[in-house]
């Protein structure tokens, strides 16, 4: 225990990392003790902390176990979300697919470490594990609560809303002050519980690790990949950009040009207007004078 029972955040992470079924005996036995004590404020509040689900055990132990690997999770998580901004579909697609490579090598590690515990990790409750390494991954407050070690249920996440998921982190850890803690690593305890009836593969650990560690590689190559895709892509906006301010430099004196023509259309419009006059007047004086001649000359034919 933490010098003078410690804080409720302290607490937590003693608790969280015993054995699954020594949670509820060993937390009901911590409040009863802080009842007597200068911390009996927290009697309460230990007594009020939730038993984690099996899923949630078992990534709290693997934080604590291997909080190294955590970490390089969610530094390729954080890599990945910078990475993804303007990739394109077939781009996005081949990133889901190393980091779902990453996250089943991991819930490899998780299980394996979990049965060296004697806890067997069904494929549902595996599921459930991946699908938390994915939202941490996903979500920068999911990797925060992933990383406590104070988990009591798993998660999940699309990714869309970040409110939202910094609000389901929250609600998936044992108290709100978890998110930003980091859980004091802790190593196995020596054997005492019966083992279960599996032979377990004694290079199971190693393998799990290879595989982490070759997804964790091709993850990191995805992200250089990607980063060169988008770095390409932005000198093509900016060339484009270019090119589209060349052309709006061009639609603006064509429209300059049009306006100077339809203006010089207008005045010739008029002049043609007033030229038109002239010529219908001339025409009629035109009629009037060869009327007026064929009039004599008939007149003068009479008098021959």
């Amino acid at each position: 225990m933490a010098d003078d029972d410690g804080t409720l955040l302290e607490i937590a992470d003693e608790l969280y990392a015993l054995p699954l079924g020594e949670f509820t005996p060993a937390r009901d036995a911590r409040a009863k003790a802080l009842k007597g004590t200068d911390h009996a404020d927290l009697a309460g509040p230990v007594k009020a902390l939730r038993k984690p689900s099996l899923a949630a055990w078992v990534l709290n132990l693997f934080a604590r176990r291997a909080g190294e690997q955590v970490e390089q999770v969610l530094a390729v998580g954080a890599a990945l979300r910078e990475a993804q901004a303007g990739m394109s579909g077939a781009e996005l697609r081949e990133l889901t697919k190393q980091r779902r490579q990453l996250t089943a090598a991991i819930t490899t590690q998780a299980r394996s470490l979990a049965r060296e515990d004697g806890v067997k990790v069904t494929p549902a409750v595996a599921d459930q594990v991946e699908a938390t390494l994915t939202a941490a991954m996903i979500s920068a407050a999911c990797g925060e609560a992933v990383s406590s070690g104070l988990l009591v249920v798993a998660l999940s996440t699309t990714g869309v809303d970040e409110d939202a998921d910094r609000a389901a982190a929250v609600a998936a850890v044992a108290v709100p002050a978890a998110l930003g803690h980091v859980a004091v690593p802790r190593e196995a305890e020596a054997p005492g519980r019966p083992a279960l009836h599996v032979v377990p593969d004694p290079d199971a650990g190693e393998k799990a690790r290879e595989a982490a560690q070759d997804a964790v590689d091709e993850a990191e190559e995805a992200v250089e990949q990607a980063r060169a895709a988008r770095d390409e892509a932005a000198a093509d906006v900016e060339q484009l950009r270019a090119r589209q301010l060349q052309i709006e430099a061009e639609i603006d004196e064509l429209k300059r040009r049009i306006a100077e023509l339809e203006e010089t259309y207008d005045e010739v419009d008029d002049e043609l207007g007033d030229a038109e006059t002239v010529r219908d007047e001339a025409l009629e004086t035109l009629e009037r004078a060869t009327a007026d001649r064929d009039a004599a000359a008939a007149v003068l034919a009479t008098l021959r």
